[in-house]
């Protein structure tokens, strides 16, 4: 028997996992470059590159909700799949 689930189908919340690996990869960088100048003897960067270094900790927040999205929708299949069908 065959898997019903296709390889190229998209679950529910893998675009939420995608996109928090995307911001958490900008703010990886942001803080790379915040941190820089403390080990190149440099002028510091501006206010904002810190606030841009905060984008790792929403990144890894909005991945997080995808993965418990992707959770519950395996769950609530999972149950739909093991309920009684009803009897005629």
């Amino acid at each position: 028997m065959r898997d019903k689930t296709q390889t190229n189908s998209a679950a529910p919340g893998d675009r939420l996992i995608r996109a928090g690996a995307i911001v958490f990869f900008v703010g990886t960088v942001a803080t790379l470059v915040t941190v820089a100048p403390l080990f190149l003897g440099t002028t510091p960067f501006p206010t904002y590159m810190f606030g841009l270094s905060m984008l790792m900790g929403v990144g890894f927040l909005i991945a997080g909700a995808g993965v418990f999205r992707s959770i519950a929708a395996g769950r609530r299949q999972a149950r739909a799949a093991s309920a009684p069908s009803p009897s005629r």
